[in-house]
């Protein structure tokens, strides 16, 4: 390459740095509507899966057999959009079929976890086309990576996090204020298998609290919980389909009889050992 030459950062870059074949990507660029994602602040991940998952029957935007990887962007002004989120494809659930929609098995991965809601690229005019092939968006031109914001802690009671969330959160810079108020705390939590409904109800006591026993469900996928393996034994993916939620939360210094006393109230209130994941 002439180093006297200007070089534009593309989409394709993006995806061949990440060995991603454009060929195997499908760019979605949603814009906000009554009947779908309203507006930004409602585009959390169960809406913006609920809303990408389901397609009409009919090929259209979205091709007959469309690849297995989805990379999903969120309008801003003049053409631009921010990515939001990555799915991988494992193809149509043809028993939710209806006479006119189709419904996509789609699940989150960490695959740009690092450029999620900071890189923005410069959609081509022809908006109305909301989803294009990897090919043909490999040259739209990258606007903007912009620093990561670090995302405000929530609150205890309203933690909601997929298990893609649950890894980036034990690792992106931007999660550092969720880490610092996880670590803090003793707690009882409650991991919901979404493929299933069944839950699990889980204890985080001593030095351990909340944040290092999410910890190691991150890194393995069961955290050593005996029913949890068991599903992961049976297939590897399946973690990407747990929910993680706190029920309530304890200082440092709350006894452990009194954590275990909750656990236990938990566990009989959700039914868990008998109906669930607990197997005690």
């Amino acid at each position: 390459m002439d180093p006297t030459e200007t070089f534009s950062l593309t989409f394709g870059d993006i995806l061949r740095a990440a060995g991603l074949d454009p060929a195997d990507v499908l760019a979605i660029r949603h814009a906000y509507r009554p009947d779908g994602i309203p507006s930004a602040a409602e585009a959390n991940s169960a809406a913006l899966l609920a809303y990408t998952r389901e397609q009409t029957l009919a090929p259209g935007k979205i091709p007959s057999q469309p690849p297995p990887y989805w990379i999903t962007f969120l309008p801003e002004a003049r053409r631009r959009c921010r990515l939001v989120v990555v799915y991988e494809n494992a193809g149509e659930v043809v028993g939710e079929r209806t006479q006119v929609r189709r419904y996509f098995d789609l699940r989150p991965i960490p695959l740009f976890a690092s450029l999620e809601q900071r890189l923005v690229i410069r959609w081509s005019p022809d908006m109305i086309n909301w989803a294009k092939s990897g090919l043909q968006a490999a040259s739209f031109p990258v606007v903007e990576i912009s620093d990561p914001h670090e995302l405000p802690f929530p609150g205890y009671d309203r933690v909601l996090l997929s298990y893609a969330e649950l890894q980036a959160l034990i690792t992106e810079r931007v999660y550092s204020p969720w880490r610092v108020a996880l670590e803090s705390v003793q707690g009882i939590y409650l991991i919901t298998d979404t493929q299933s409904g069944r839950h699990y109800v889980g204890k985080a006591d001593g030095s351990e609290r909340i944040l290092g026993r999410w910890r190691t469900y991150a890194q393995d996928g069961h955290g050593g919980n005996l029913a949890l393996r068991d599903l992961k034994d049976a297939d590897l993916r399946r973690p990407e389909q747990y929910q993680f939620s706190l029920l309530r939360v304890f200082g440092p210094h709350v006894p452990q009889s009194e954590v275990d006393a909750a656990e236990a109230h938990f566990k009989a209130a959700l039914r868990s050992a008998t109906f669930g994941l607990n197997r005690n």
